[in-house]
């Protein structure tokens, strides 16, 4: 009985193991979909009726269906943006991030701005233009996203030590803010 009792004991263990953190996508390549004649964006579009996509629609189904932690990263994989969801789908929580401004004091994005308006070109040596910090939305910087379910107890904890873990000047919050649970 007693080694019946210690399996079951072990099973439950690893079980809970298992089960508390599973990744639903890792490092997938945004492919940004305007959404509202460019006003939002998406982190994809699975299409619809015959032009679904099969991986995208299955993805998306994924995302919708559970809660957890997910990460935004650039171009060279550094990670962007850590975010957790415990209300809402991790699709809306993604893209309602993917659209969200950042704050200019946590980070620091130097641009020239050049015009769009039908106007001549100038060489820089003619019209010096200046490079100033601008606010920009994650949609303009994130290339690929990571997304992992994860058990409801643990999301505050699980984002508190990933934002620990990529320290730079680009996440989205700061790490004296964080409290554990």
């Amino acid at each position: 009985m007693v080694n019946l009792l210690t399996g079951v004991a072990k099973a439950a263990k690893k079980r809970a193991q298992t089960d508390a953190i599973q990744p639903v996508v890792e490092f997938f390549q945004i492919r940004p979909t305007s959404v509202r004649n460019g006003s939002n964006w998406r982190i994809f579009d699975e299409g619809k009726g015959d032009s679904s996509h099969p991986y995208l629609a299955g993805l998306k189904r994924e995302l919708e269906a559970h809660r957890g932690i997910y990460i935004f990263y650039d171009s060279r994989g550094r990670a962007l943006y850590v975010g957790k969801t415990k209300s809402q789908s991790l699709w809306k929580e993604i893209n309602l991030a993917y659209n969200r401004d950042r704050d200019p004091q946590v980070q620091k994005i130097l641009r020239v701005q050049h015009p769009e308006r039908r106007q001549d070109f100038r060489t820089a040596d003619e019209m010096r233009r200046q490079i100033r910090p601008v606010s920009v939305r994650l949609h303009e910087l994130a290339e690929y996203v990571s997304a992992y379910r994860v058990a409801e107890d643990m999301i505050v904890d699980i984002e508190s030590l990933l934002i620990r873990s990529f320290p730079n000047d680009l996440l989205n919050k700061k790490i004296e803010n964080l409290t554990w649970k």
